[in-house]
């Protein structure tokens, strides 16, 4: 339990610093991109000179003060959890994402279980056939899936399985049916790095010590490949996930766009057309905070993979 506190506490300890710096370099780089947010919300040209009605919008959402002025409101509102009000649809920002977030995690679930289904199957038999075909076979979809760009592989499935086969739906949000192809497509695009790694460090340790010990012992081949090496050759790949967690959200947002899924992808990608400050500040806070979560998780889970760790013994 103490183990699992502190660790609770360092992972919070980092999420407020985080949110320092990550909000005050986003707030900074916000002021610092062209372009002006008030003339989008009037719809004027750039040539057109500023009007009355652009200095009383930006008075009104202090544009006219001080960076340090702006940002030390804005941090002050988030700290009472209020990120604020978007410039363009004139709702909360915390209310339009949170109406999404639901959308984008269900997606990375349905990745995630793609994921998983693909890369400790083939990790597993390029292990324990290694030099064979099927670990040929692996090695050969491993290194497919790597040179595929998932907004292509994207575009194949619905070409087949919707288009010529009517299978699918194309787009949106509403039956399992919908999370086939963004699934799919998500978890091929993640897998290829999962296999290598769980490949290479299965076949490690399938030759440590501790595993000849476990054969000597007369345990069936079966249950030392999945509790004792397939389960110690999870922390690699557990720790990747968590590196990976911010390239997921970032790749995640392609997707979303491609197969028009209602998540936050849309949202980010037309705040920053439209120069939607609150929108953008926001999403990236949102989605920092999510990183730290995931890494919280995943530090929770080596204690539960690896019970040396709550002794605080180093890895084997």
């Amino acid at each position: 339990m103490r183990k699992v506190l502190s660790i609770i506490g360092s992972r919070m300890v980092q999420l407020v610093i985080m949110v320092l710096i990550l909000s005050f370099v986003t707030f900074l780089l916000m002021k610092l991109t062209p372009g002006d947010p008030i003339r989008t919300i009037l719809k004027v040209d750039d040539v057109i000179a500023t009007t009355a009605e652009e200095e009383r919008l930006m008075k009104e959402y202090g544009f006219d003060q001080p960076v340090l002025v702006q940002y030390s409101r804005w941090i002050w509102s988030v700290a009472q959890f209020d990120l604020g009000e978007s410039i363009i649809a004139k709702r909360p920002v915390l209310d339009m994402i949170l109406s999404r977030l639901p959308a984008t995690i269900a997606l990375s679930i349905g990745g995630l279980i793609v994921l998983f289904l693909i890369s400790v199957p083939l990790g597993t038999l390029g292990a324990v056939y290694e030099d064979r075909w099927p670990d040929y076979l692996s090695r050969w979809i491993a290194m497919v899936g790597a040179s595929i760009p998932s907004f292509w592989l994207g575009l194949l499935l619905i070409y087949f399985f919707s288009l010529q086969l009517n299978l699918l739906p194309v787009m949106g949000k509403g039956t399992l049916a919908h999370f086939v192809l963004p699934s799919i497509t998500l978890g091929v695009a993640m897998a290829p790095m999962y296999i290598r790694l769980l490949r290479e460090r299965l076949i490690s340790t399938l030759q440590s010590s501790y595993i000849e010990a476990a054969k000597a012992r007369g345990l069936l081949k079966s249950r030392i490949l999945l509790f004792h090496a397939l389960r110690g050759s999870l922390i690699p790949l557990v720790t990747m996930f968590g590196l990976s967690i911010g390239s997921l959200l970032g790749g995640i947002t392609v997707i979303e766009i491609l197969f028009s899924w209602p998540g936050m992808g849309e949202l980010i990608v037309n705040a920053v057309m439209q120069r939607d400050y609150p929108v953008i500040q926001g999403y990236i806070l949102i989605v920092g905070f999510l990183v730290v979560i995931t890494n919280l998780i995943v530090d929770l889970l080596y204690l539960v993979i690896n019970p040396q760790i709550k002794q605080g013994k180093e890895l084997v």
